[in-house]
């Protein structure tokens, strides 16, 4: 009996530690890699491929998340483009991730206008108010964005979120100028 739970106790450990680390590193933004897919095509995170953006079996919530990774990729227009074939496109993310691919092609008040509908919706959601702070930085609206800072404070309950320390930098960064 000693022989088998010696056995089982570190396959038991290593899946407990696995479970623990995968869990502790979860950020509620934050996606898993996924590969690239050609221009046109999505991710679909149930089938684990890459289908046409005009599929009816792809989700919204898969289109939303990439459109955001493709935003984050630099390619500002191809993520509006997915955003527009959204059933529901009036959602607290997907609107957050349209005002960081307009302000990211330099149309920073539009960007500001999607920022604060993601607002109205989803007020406790950290990510738009450090995108919207940011947007306060670039138009030199300090004070605005001092006041997003603070609603992040209160959201985390601290200032070691993601959102809370990225905003924090802009603000430094732009006082520096």
């Amino acid at each position: 009996m000693n022989t088998r739970l010696a056995w089982c106790s570190p396959l038991l450990l290593a899946a407990a530690l696995s479970s623990s680390l995968a869990f502790a590193n979860a950020d509620e933004d934050e996606e898993p890699a996924k590969p690239n897919c050609p221009k046109g095509q999505v991710w679909d995170s149930k089938q684990q491929k890459c289908l046409m953006q005009d599929s009816s079996l792809l989700p919204d919530a898969d289109r939303t998340t990439y459109a955001y990774r493709l935003a984050k990729d630099g390619r500002y227009e191809e993520a509006l483009a997915l955003l527009d074939t959204l059933k529901q496109p009036n959602t607290a993310k997907a609107l957050n991730y349209r005002g960081y691919a307009t302000r990211k092609l330099g149309r920073t008040d539009e960007g500001i206008g999607y920022y604060l509908q993601s607002v109205k919706l989803d007020p406790q959601y950290a990510q738009v108010r450090e995108y919207l702070g940011e947007a306060y930085v670039i138009k030199g609206r300090l004070d605005l964005a001092q006041e997003q800072l603070q609603q992040i404070k209160s959201i985390c309950g601290d200032t070691r979120c993601e959102a809370y320390q990225d905003l924090a930098e802009a603000i430094n960064a732009s006082s520096k100028t």
